[in-house]
């Protein structure tokens, strides 16, 4: 078999239901990558994007890492059968000339390739991707086929944001999720406080809420944060500082009594280490957030959850970012404590399949080959238009 073609575009995402609503620019990059292999008489194609949060990649896609991939002598990418694509293969391909460190969006990139890989290796192999990577990890599947969720969302609004802000965890816990998640950070630390409570009004108490600061916090305002939410018992306090600034993350970890979730904005195993390192987080108590995509996609991503686990970290403690089908995939295959969904934010790639289950707070993967993006009718239909052009 072989890769006939990829295919690549930027387009817009909102962080809110309303994409009318300002949203700083957002965008994220889709990529269909099409395989000779025919079924139900069309050739396979495995789609991908960028997660969410760290805008397209389409410079380095089409000038670096598209052109590596199609130049590639088609045995470097696939399994010793010869019958399908091999991720860890493939991903050796991409990073083929690459020199270590200075990571930067590159880990994007590869990533978004990285999941229409996968994509693509499932639906070839016939499997949901859960089960693939059951097979290609050797892990037993989980008895419990159901992960746990939260919704993400919880942006400020331009107007009455408390208000909306009501209004949207309403609409999380109608649709059946048990645990949310909102933005802090951007407001007064007074204003953040009255939106924490505003949503604590609607849940059964602070361990059903986390908070995220998105990383705005300079060293004073964030013990300052720790010590004003610590009464609120939330069930974490993310992003709290800037991402490599381990001292203040630690100081805040010392000094927060409930737990405290890291990783997201870390894209690599060397960064990984540094927060194992000197980060000072609790494992028996504290989040790790690393997305699959953004670590240089899952197949780097492997190699955190290795690291960390081997630092005593459980698997637990994982609960990886992006809000999508493709985290939850992960989660499930792997193990983790649970995925983050977007019920309304980042449409059409946040949440879950069109007629998934939403159970006490779970759900699970869906059943068709691959990632399953095709049972989200609007995804679907984005996807669809790489393959029209």
């Amino acid at each position: 078999m072989r890769i006939t073609g990829i295919r690549e575009r930027t387009v817009p995402i909102s962080r809110h239901a309303d994409p009318a609503l300002p949203s700083g620019g957002l965008t994220t990059s889709i990529v269909a990558l099409i395989t000779d292999v025919v079924r139900d008489g069309r050739p396979v194609v495995g789609f991908g994007f960028s997660s969410i949060g760290r805008f397209g990649q389409g410079g380095l896609l089409a000038e670096r890492f598209i052109p590596r991939l199609q130049e590639a002598a088609p045995e470097d990418l696939l399994d010793d059968a010869g019958g399908n694509l091999d991720p860890w293969r493939v991903w050796s391909v991409l990073m083929q000339g690459e020199k270590s460190g200075g990571h930067g969006d590159r880990t994007v990139a590869v990533g978004t390739l990285d999941m229409a890989v996968w994509d693509a290796a499932a639906k070839i192999a016939g499997q949901p991707l859960h089960v693939l990577l059951d097979e290609r990890l050797q892990r037993d599947p989980p008895a419990d086929g159901r992960v746990k969720l939260y919704a993400g969302g919880g942006y400020y609004y331009p107007h009455d944001d408390r208000r909306h802000l009501a209004e949207e965890v309403r609409r999380f816990l109608d649709l059946g999720y048990t645990h949310v998640k909102i933005k802090i950070g951007g407001a007064s630390l007074d204003e953040d406080l009255r939106r924490i409570e505003t949503v604590l009004a609607l849940l059964p108490g602070g361990d059903h809420l986390a908070v995220d600061a998105m990383n705005t916090y300079d060293r004073a305002a964030c013990l300052t944060a720790v010590d004003a939410l610590a009464p609120f018992g939330l069930r974490w306090f993310e992003d709290i500082c800037p991402p490599l600034d381990f001292e203040t993350l630690a100081a805040a970890a010392q000094a927060y009594p409930s737990p405290i979730a890291a990783g997201e904005p870390l894209f690599s195993l060397d960064e990984a280490r540094l927060l194992a390192r000197h980060g000072g987080l609790r494992p028996e108590r504290d989040i790790l957030l690393f997305d699959p995509t953004h670590c240089y996609g899952l197949t780097h991503f492997l190699r955190i959850v290795e690291h960390m686990t081997a630092c005593g970290w459980p698997r637990s403690a994982f609960w990886p970012h992006g809000g999508h089908l493709f985290t939850l995939h992960v989660v499930h295959a792997l193990g983790l404590g649970g995925s983050e969904v977007n019920p309304f934010c980042f449409q059409p790639f946040g949440g879950l399949a069109d007629d998934a289950e939403l159970t006490d707070g779970t759900a699970a993967p869906p059943t068709a080959p691959g990632i399953g993006f095709e049972t989200r009718a609007g995804l679907r239909d984005l996807f669809e238009t790489l393959l029209d052009d």
